[in-house]
């Protein structure tokens, strides 16, 4: 008779071999096709990369300012936060995005799910505009965003005010999803670079709760990398989460970038058991993405970083996260068609 201590290592050897024979299939939850200065690889690098990544679907949106190469600057910088020049609302991001898209051979574009975002969401004329660009490709246009509000560094950069996700602009954008039955990606720093506290929460619980037929996309979970320079984690963030899916059952939450570290793996690239826990009590609400801007080459390597979480989790529920959960929550009634 075999002893306990033997039966369980030929379990955890059994668990690991079938964690080992996953085959996941991918959506990209959170891809921009433009970076801040408006350039891309173009849609055939892209096309390229998801093949190899194993990436069947992409939300693929453009970046709503463009960064200015100011005057005093010799050098032109690469990246928003490469110097001390503002960033300007740029909506023409929305035509690059949809002329790439519309290039697409029929049976490649229904990978693609186009989200719009040039627009101002501090400008209460930005649901007018939407609506026009709404009608005028009918069917395109499956969700909005990623909306920038409190977004570090480059909020303070952006000419105007810094955007709120409750502010008056944005309610009239959200009554018009709601109309269109679009999801909304929000970034919506959850503190500020130095409080170690949700300083900012209440702004996006106050969507959440005034729009419950919006279906809101957390970018991020509230984190940025600009906070975990400062602070390296937010101890606060998976009780904060954990009563807010309770409360908000339109609220989604996107992995990418600043989520897997330092919150979903440690240092070892071991999973969090909290975090298991929560995304199985909730295995609709979570989904992966990659937050890229215009730059394609590490997608599926990006993408296969999340694989000891998603392995660690039962196989339905990993399978949604990695591929199913986005495309649920994408329009029911069409692509951007009011009904």
């Amino acid at each position: 008779m075999p002893n306990a201590r033997s039966c369980l290592v030929a379990l955890l050897a059994l668990t690991a071999l079938q964690c080992q024979a996953r085959d996941y299939r991918y959506s990209d939850a959170h891809l921009h096709y433009v970076d801040f200065f408006q350039e891309s690889e173009g849609m055939q690098r892209l096309v390229k990369e998801m093949d190899a990544g194993g990436i069947d679907h992409v939300m693929i949106s453009g970046i709503p300012v463009a960064k200015k190469w100011h005057e005093d600057e010799p050098k032109r910088p690469r990246y928003y936060a490469g110097d001390d020049a503002g960033a300007y609302w740029f909506s023409a991001t929305d035509v690059f995005v949809a002329a790439a898209v519309k290039a697409l051979p029929a049976e490649q574009r229904q990978r693609f799910h186009p989200f719009l975002t040039g627009f101002n969401p501090n400008d209460k004329n930005a649901d007018a505009h939407i609506r026009q660009m709404l009608e005028l490709d009918p069917g395109l246009w499956q969700g909005l965003g990623e909306v920038f509000t409190r977004h570090d560094d480059l909020t303070a950069l952006t000419y105007g005010e810094t955007p709120r996700a409750n502010n008056e602009a944005m309610t009239r954008i959200y009554h018009l999803a709601a109309e269109y039955d679009l999801p909304v990606m929000l970034h919506a720093n959850i503190t500020s670079k130095r409080e170690k506290n949700p300083l900012y929460l209440g702004e996006i619980e106050e969507a959440l709760r005034n729009h419950p037929h919006v279906r809101f996309i957390w970018a991020h979970a509230g984190t940025s990398m600009e906070i975990h320079r400062h602070q390296e984690k937010l101890d606060f963030l998976l009780p904060t989460l954990t009563r807010m899916l309770h409360d908000y059952p339109n609220l989604y939450i996107d992995l990418s970038w600043t989520v897997l570290r330092p919150y979903l793996l440690d240092a070892k690239g071991i999973p969090d058991p909290k975090w298991l826990a929560l995304v199985e009590k909730h295995p609709d609400r979570f989904m992966l993405g990659s937050d890229v801007v215009g730059r394609f080459d590490d997608l599926g390597k990006y993408l296969a970083s999340f694989r000891p979480f998603l392995d660690a989790l039962s196989d339905d529920v990993a399978k949604k996260v990695a591929r199913d959960n986005f495309l649920a929550v994408l329009p029911r009634k069409g692509a951007g068609v009011a009904p």
